[in-house]
C-alpha cells in the first residue's frame, strides 16, 4: 500500500488530526481535503496541513492511494457512492465511524469490498472542529481496524503499520464484533446517563433539592449525559439494533436486581453487588466512593521513549507526590493520554501550574 496521496473527506477533530500526525510523520506527503464549509479547507491549508485551498468534487480524489471518510456515519455511506467509480483500482478507503455494521453492508452493497478497511480511533474530545485537532489526540490509543471478507491480507497488514505509525494502538476486529462490543461499553452507558439525567430532572421538586444535593454517584454515571446530543442521535441510529439489543438485556438485569430488593433476598443482593464489585475493580482506572476523592488531570503526551520519566521527575522536583499514573488507551470521551492521581486540590493546581510552564497541555475532567 503506496501512500503518496492522501485524502480527506471531512476534516474535523478526528480527521485534522490524523491529517497532522501524517503530515508530521512525512512532510513531503501531499494530503488533500474536502469539507462542508470552505472555512475548514481555508484553516487547514493556512495550518499547512493540506495542499489544497479550496472545496473539491469527489473526481478530485482520483489521484489518491487512502481515502480517509471523516464525517458522520450517514455522509460517509453517501460519499461511497460518489467515489465508486472514481478511485484508482488499488485505492483503500477507511472511515473513523464509531459504527460499522451500516457502513459495511453499503460496501457490500456497491462491490467495494477490495477496497474498504473500516477504521475506528478511540480517541476525542467535547471540542469539535480543525482548530481543534492535534497530532497528539492518537498517542496510545486503541484504534479498531475492521476489514472485509475481500480485505487484501497485504493490505490489512500495511494499514495496521499505517496506524502504529500515527501512534495508535491497532486492534482486528469483524464489524458486528466491533459494533456489539462499543454498544456494549459505551453505547449502551450513554443511553442509560442520558435516561438517568432526565429522569432525575423530570422528579425533582421546584426547589430542585435533587439538583441541590447531587454527589458523587449522579454525577460520575450522569458525566457523559453532557456529550453531544447531535452525535450520539446518529451513533444509535446508526447502531440501533445492538443497542436495542442490549437495552432489552439490561431491562432484564435492572428487573432481576427489583426482584431482589422487593423479596428482601439479601444474600440474593450481596452476590450480585460483590460479583458487580469484583469486575469494576477489575479494570485499569480505579474506582471512588465519591467524585471529591478523585484529585486527577490529563496530559497530552507523545510517545516517546523517557516521556512519562520527564513529567514524573519535573513533578517531584516541584515537591508534588503523584499517588498513580497511568496511559488512558480509550480516549473517546477523555483527554489528553495520560492520566495523573494526586493526594489532594492542592496538589492538582502546583501540577498544572508546573506542567504549563514547560508548555504541556493539561485537561481537567
Amino acid at each position: 500500500m503506496q501512500l503518496d496521496k492522501i485524502g480527506f473527506i471531512g476534516l474535523g477533530l478526528i480527521g485534522g488530526s490524523i491529517a497532522q500526525k501524517i503530515k508530521n510523520n512525512n512532510p513531503d506527503i501531499s494530503i488533500i481535503a474536502s469539507s462542508g464549509r470552505q472555512s475548514t479547507i481555508t484553516t487547514a491549508h493556512n495550518m499547512g496541513i493540506i495542499d489544497n485551498d479550496t472545496l473539491l468534487s469527489m473526481s478530485d480524489f482520483s489521484v489518491c492511494d487512502l481515502i480517509f471518510l471523516c464525517a458522520p456515519v450517514e455522509k460517509n455511506i453517501e460519499y461511497l457512492s460518489s467515489l465508486k467509480d472514481v478511485i484508482k483500482d488499488d485505492c483503500i478507503i477507511t472511515d473513523v465511524g464509531s459504527t460499522k455494521t451500516q457502513i459495511h453492508k453499503e460496501v457490500i452493497k456497491l462491490g467495494l469490498e477490495n477496497n474498504f478497511i473500516g477504521g475506528h480511533p478511540m480517541t476525542g474530545s467535547e471540542k469539535t472542529g480543525i482548530e481543534n485537532s492535534d497530532p497528539l489526540l492518537l498517542e496510545n490509543a486503541y484504534y479498531i481496524i475492521t476489514p472485509t471478507a475481500k480485505s487484501n491480507e497485504d493490505n490489512i497488514l500495511k494499514y495496521k503499520e499505517f496506524v502504529l505509525s500515527l501512534g495508535s494502538i491497532p486492534l482486528i476486529l469483524d464489524y458486528n464484533d466491533h459494533d456489539h462490543a462499543t454498544a456494549s461499553i459505551s453505547h449502551l452507558p450513554h443511553v442509560i446517563s442520558y435516561a438517568l439525567a432526565n429522569l432525575v430532572q423530570d422528579i425533582d421538586d421546584s426547589n430542585e433539592t435533587m439538583k441541590t444535593i447531587a454527589a458523587g454517584g449522579f454525577r460520575d454515571m450522569t458525566r457523559i449525559a453532557a456529550s453531544s446530543p447531535v452525535m450520539w442521535e446518529s451513533i444509535c441510529s446508526s447502531n440501533r439494533e445492538q443497542i436495542l439489543d442490549l437495552s432489552d438485556r439490561y431491562i432484564s438485569e435492572l428487573t432481576r436486581i427489583r426482584n431482589m430488593i422487593q423479596k428482601c433476598d439479601k444474600d440474593g443482593m450481596l452476590n450480585y453487588f460483590q460479583k458487580a464489585k469484583d469486575y469494576r475493580d477489575s479494570l485499569a482506572i480505579p474506582t471512588h466512593k465519591n467524585i471529591t476523592d478523585i484529585h486527577e488531570i490529563f496530559v497530552d503526551l507523545a510517545d516517546e521513549t523517557g516521556g512519562i520519566a520527564i513529567i514524573a521527575s519535573l513533578l517531584a522536583f516541584k515537591g508534588i507526590n503523584i499517588k498513580n499514573i497511568g496511559i488512558i488507551n480509550n480516549r473517546e470521551f477523555e483527554e489528553g493520554v495520560l492520566r495523573i492521581e494526586f493526594y489532594d486540590q492542592e496538589a492538582v493546581c502546583q501540577a498544572k501550574d508546573a506542567l504549563n510552564e514547560r508548555m504541556y497541555k493539561v485537561y481537567n475532567r
